[in-house]
């Protein structure tokens, strides 16, 4: 018996110790992480939260972008909104499952929110502030001010976004030995609150879903067609000679779409369905939403009206609009060129390059748009970043969830012709079962998506 309780306590202390070393080993596994954007952040709070010791590379305020204004990590750049809040939507299924993950964004998101009716936006400059601080205060992640010019070896995360610098985008080219994909995209512009002529304006949301949270500028027909026409005559920034004019469907500059025809702009961004004038009891010929930009309501967003106009071209054409004839603009629109690899042709289903298996691609470098699909590849590369230096086996996300059919859509899309895509319905599943109903059809896909997104954590965790 003594000899079995010594062997017994011997074997004990031994299953401690060999223990205790791997959790060292794992701590001393180092992950580079190359961008500090949503994507990056959300890449080294995961392998963190996982055990990985961390390094995230971001190059502001050293070098900055054309389009960043601060040194913060996780800054919103385009717009404060994070899409739908409706859970039965493609991007509130997102957001549950970024929730369910333990999301640093999500995290972020829910305490620095501002109204915004049924979407979700916060106030950028808290929202990035608390993520800097929590990243900076992890005991696991060094963050550290400075360019990464080449694609280092070892385990590594890319997550630079669409704005990757000219010299890590000219070494990442020579690792797969084809050229990236571009498109360019726009920004819309921010107005001083102060500013806003309210007895112009009403407060609505529309169909009165949620609170009345959106500021709307009404026009009439005349209205309409002086600030349709001036729109059309308007200046725009010249591309560069050896830049092609290519935009992103989902970010079109206003201007673009007024291109398309005189009622494009009625039926997208100034859409008046669904809004009823208070000052006259009609639904307005068109209407321009203002979309609260900070939680002190001291700047609004001009929702949809991204541009490449010349900013005193904005201030001309935009002061056209009912309620903003003497707006004061915090910032103009502007437009920069946003980089992304051809998925198909160079990643892996675990977002490693084809070429470079310990090169982890993530954000929308990867070939998806928009903040929380950027940030779902951020968390998907992370995680199995981690499972890898942890000598564990990659197992894929599950394509009836919407990470996983985010995953699907870029590595197994034809790459002929490929573009970035936000998360929606078209990329999932369909039912299996026949639903004729849109929203039943909908609730269904979100139900199983859910169901399956969550046994995949199941498993892996």
């Amino acid at each position: 018996m003594f000899y079995y309780n010594n062997t017994r306590n011997l074997l004990s202390r031994t299953i401690d110790i060999q223990t205790s070393v791997i959790k060292i080993f794992d701590i001393m596994k180092t992950l580079t992480i190359i961008g500090g954007g949503l994507s990056g952040s959300e890449a080294a709070w995961q392998a963190a939260q996982r055990g990985i010791t961390v390094r995230l590379f971001e190059m502001r305020p050293d070098k900055t972008t054309g389009a960043h204004k601060t040194d913060l990590l996780g800054e919103l750049v385009c717009s404060n909104s994070l899409r739908s809040k409706e859970p039965v939507t493609s991007a509130g299924l997102l957001k549950d499952e970024l929730r369910t993950v333990g999301s640093l964004l999500m995290e972020a998101a829910a305490g620095c929110s501002v109204p915004a009716g049924s979407a979700l936006a916060v106030d950028r400059k808290l929202f990035a502030e608390y993520i800097t601080q929590r990243l900076l205060t992890h005991p696991l992640i060094e963050v550290t001010r400075e360019e990464v010019a080449e694609i280092p070896g070892g385990p590594c995360i890319v997550a630079t976004g669409p704005l990757t610098s000219d010299a890590l985008s000219d070494s990442l080219r020579r690792v797969i030995g084809g050229d990236y994909l571009y498109f360019y995209d726009a920004i819309a512009p921010i107005v001083e609150a102060d500013s806003i002529d309210y007895s112009k304006v009403f407060r609505a949301s529309r169909y009165g879903k949620g609170d009345p949270d959106y500021l709307n500028c009404p026009m009439d027909r005349d209205e309409y067609e002086r600030f349709y026409n001036a729109l059309l005559e308007a200046d725009m920034v010249t591309p560069r000679a050896f830049e092609d004019e290519r935009v992103f469907e989902g970010c079109m500059p206003v201007e673009v779409m007024a291109r398309r025809g005189k009622e494009t702009l009625r039926f997208g961004p100034m859409k008046p369905v669904g809004l009823t004038d208070p000052h006259t009891g009609n639904v307005p010929y068109a209407v321009v939403q203002l979309r609260i930009e900070n939680r002190d309501a001291t700047a609004y967003n001009i929702v949809g009206f991204q541009t490449r106009l010349k900013w005193p071209e904005q201030k001309r054409v935009f002061n056209l609009i009912p309620g903003l004839e003497n707006a004061v603009f915090m910032r103009y629109g502007s437009i920069h060129r946003n980089t992304f690899i051809n998925g198909p042709m160079f990643l892996n289903p675990d977002l490693t390059l084809k070429v470079s298996p310990e090169t982890y691609i993530a954000g929308q470098l990867s070939g998806v748009e928009g903040y929380i699909e950027s940030t779902a590849m951020g968390i998907l590369a992370g995680i199995n970043a981690a499972r890898r230096l942890k000598g564990m086996s990659f197992i894929a996300p599950p394509v009836e969830s919407a990470h996983g059919s985010l995953i699907r859509y870029i590595t197994t899309s034809p790459p002929e012709g490929f573009q970035p895509s936000n998360i929606n319905f078209g990329l999932l599943p369909a039912p299996d079962i026949r639903i004729k109903d849109k929203k039943k059809r909908r609730a269904y896909i979100v139900e199983k998506a859910l169901a399956a997104w969550n046994e995949y954590l199941r498993v892996f965790e």
